[in-house]
């Protein structure tokens, strides 16, 4: 049996890697710690070119679009535009500067909100296309857990809404906080699961 000599090279960094920095955090050995915040800066630093290569690749993929007039190229130069406008200011001025903070309050917050109130309106056709389809007991708790939540958010002046506010606090504060933490549960099982099934070698993302 032939044994691919890179892949055996990758394995043993992946898995050694991996149980240095997992001893790190139980182990109090200052050589594995100081080991482990090494092998975390390394990581970050890999995780800070990436993300660098990624800037250049869209950069380059925009361009392209824009020198070649392909549909849509309008878009890109908007995007690149704002890409290259907000990395000059957040270099010159740094990320906290007035003007970045500018950038963030005029152009994203607006943007957020306008996709928050986006969902807002998809919500209300999914319940609507949900009742038609199928109207069970289901249906009528999403519809009207939505309108409990729409209703005690907004604020009219000839209405008072203050008991629908309180109703959709405890609605936060419960049950969606509840699935929340399930979710937040159910992720961390999967990353556990997928770690530990790069240690023992039955995954290996790192091979091409």
């Amino acid at each position: 049996m032939t044994v691919n000599v890179k892949s055996l090279f990758l394995y043993i960094i992946a898995v050694f890697s991996g149980l240095i920095i997992l001893a790190g955090y139980f182990v109090k050995i200052p050589v594995l710690i100081n080991l482990r915040s090494q092998l975390l800066n390394w990581a970050i630093i890999l995780l800070g070119v990436a993300l660098l290569i990624g800037v250049v690749n869209l950069t380059l993929v925009h361009a392209r679009k824009i020198i070649r007039g392909k549909s849509g190229f309008f878009f890109s130069i908007v995007l690149l535009i704002g890409l290259f406008t907000t990395l000059i200011v957040g270099f010159v001025y740094g990320p906290t500067s007035q003007w970045s903070l500018w950038i963030f309050n005029q152009i994203q917050v607006p943007i957020e909100t306008s996709l928050v109130a986006l969902l807002a309106v998809i919500l209300i056709l999914a319940a609507i296309r949900l009742l038609r389809r199928k109207p069970d007991g289901i249906s009528m708790v999403f519809i009207f857990t939505i309108l409990i939540v729409l209703l005690g958010t907004i604020t009219l002046p000839w209405i008072d809404f203050s008991l629908l506010g309180e109703v959709r606090g405890w609605l936060f504060r419960v049950p969606v906080l509840g699935g929340a933490r399930g979710i937040l549960i159910g992720i961390v099982l999967g990353i556990i699961a997928t770690g530990l099934r790069v240690l023992i070698g039955s995954d290996r993302p790192y091979e091409d």
